[in-house]
């Protein structure tokens, strides 16, 4: 059940682009599709051309009160239109495209609206479904040089990258590696509470500002990616790891 603020802007949505030729449909994705949709959740939307949609901010302007947009670049998404309305506050993610720019989705969208519910439906049954491949080798190519990479940000005292990088590798490498060991979706740390056992894993590798908290949560975040990675070994291993690592992280 979707709650009222997000309902009535997908109402005001599905009205807009009814009224606008240049929209050919409007799909949902995210957790409007995947389940788990709560009153914190943003509206992940796809609006799908019939011809472009130039002036993305004054179509995402005309919807409701909008505070605030900008575009996908720093996800790889210039397609993308991130907007946050209010009041109440309301994160809504639109992405413009063309049906062939539609190629693949990580789960098949939800058909909110369609001009030509047939044609839509057709396509929306033939497109590619599926997460890009992470498989145990992807994840060992790239544990150690980021591992390494905070480590010598420790080791120069750049503590605050240290850190971020801790969240980056709890978001990139040990939450999805947790999702897909237990057959779930790689969604980084969304909802990573919610899995049995990730919570008590995943607080030893948090750190504070402070030399040996960090240098603490480097080694527990290291010796986590070779638990998890004994569980499901990948083809070819990294040679000197982790003992050489874990060398340079003697106190």
């Amino acid at each position: 059940m979707v709650p009222d603020p997000q309902r009535a802007m997908l109402d005001r949505i599905v009205a807009a682009v009814r009224d606008d030729a240049r929209i050919e449909a409007l799909l949902g994705t995210g957790s409007l599709v995947t389940g788990g949709f709560d009153a914190h959740s943003d509206l992940d939307l796809v609006v799908v051309e019939a011809a472009p949609v130039e002036d993305r901010r004054a179509f995402a302007a005309a919807l409701g009160t909008l505070l605030t947009c900008f575009s996908g670049e720093h996800v790889g998404e210039p397609r993308l239109l991130i907007c946050l309305y209010g009041s109440p506050l309301l994160h809504v993610d639109l992405k413009f495209a063309p049906r062939t720019g539609l190629a693949r989705f990580s789960e098949r969208p939800a058909v909110l609206w369609a001009r030509d519910p047939a044609a839509i439906e057709a396509w929306r049954s033939e497109v590619s479904i599926g997460q890009a491949s992470r498989d145990a080798q992807w994840f060992e190519d790239r544990a150690w040089p980021w591992l390494h990479y905070g480590v010598t940000k420790w080791a120069r005292g750049e503590y605050f990258v240290a850190i971020g990088t801790l969240d980056f590798f709890r978001h990139m490498v040990l939450a999805p590696m947790m999702q897909r060991q237990a057959g779930q979706p790689l969604r980084g740390q969304r909802r990573i509470e919610s899995l049995g056992g990730a919570r008590d894993k995943l607080l030893p590798t948090l750190a504070g500002y402070d030399r040996e908290d960090i240098r603490q949560a480097l080694v527990n975040a290291t010796k986590l990616y070779v638990e998890l990675r004994a569980t499901d070994p990948p083809p070819r291993l990294t040679p000197q790891m982790p003992q050489a690592l874990l060398d340079c992280l003697r106190p």
